[in-house]
């Protein structure tokens, strides 16, 4: 008996039509974080990244030119040091005796006895 008393309420229950509508209310679930602050931290978040990346780049470009520059410096110093030989070398080569021996090598006659060294002028 008491199955069909449920039953006879349910039915006399359930709306009708003409009864009042009823209305659906959303309930809306409240986010840790609004729409805007993630549209924010997302423009600061890339911003920090772009920035991260410019200075690393540029790290790398500077450190780049260094090695370059120190490159050309270890390269200008050995020139130097080429330069120092060589001048050291013509010195040696350009010395009066020298020059009276190779003379008297070669079959030449020194008419006079005394070799000066020749000196550059230049005329401004």
């Amino acid at each position: 008996m008491n199955e069909n008393l449920a039953r006879s309420w349910k039915h006399s229950y359930t709306p009708t039509e003409t009864s009042e509508k009823q209305t659906l209310i959303k309930v809306r679930k409240k986010s840790w974080i609004t729409k805007g602050e993630k549209i924010l931290y997302s423009a600061v978040g890339g911003m920090l990244i772009a920035a991260s990346i410019y200075v690393v780049s540029f790290a790398s470009s500077t450190d780049s030119l260094n090695r370059k520059v120190e490159s050309l410096e270890q390269t200008v110093q050995q020139q130097k040091v080429t330069n120092e030989g060589l001048t050291y070398e013509k010195k040696q080569l350009s010395t009066p005796e020298r020059i009276t021996r190779i003379a008297k090598e070669n079959g030449l006659k020194i008419q006079d006895a005394r070799v000066k060294q020749a000196t550059v002028y230049h005329n401004n």
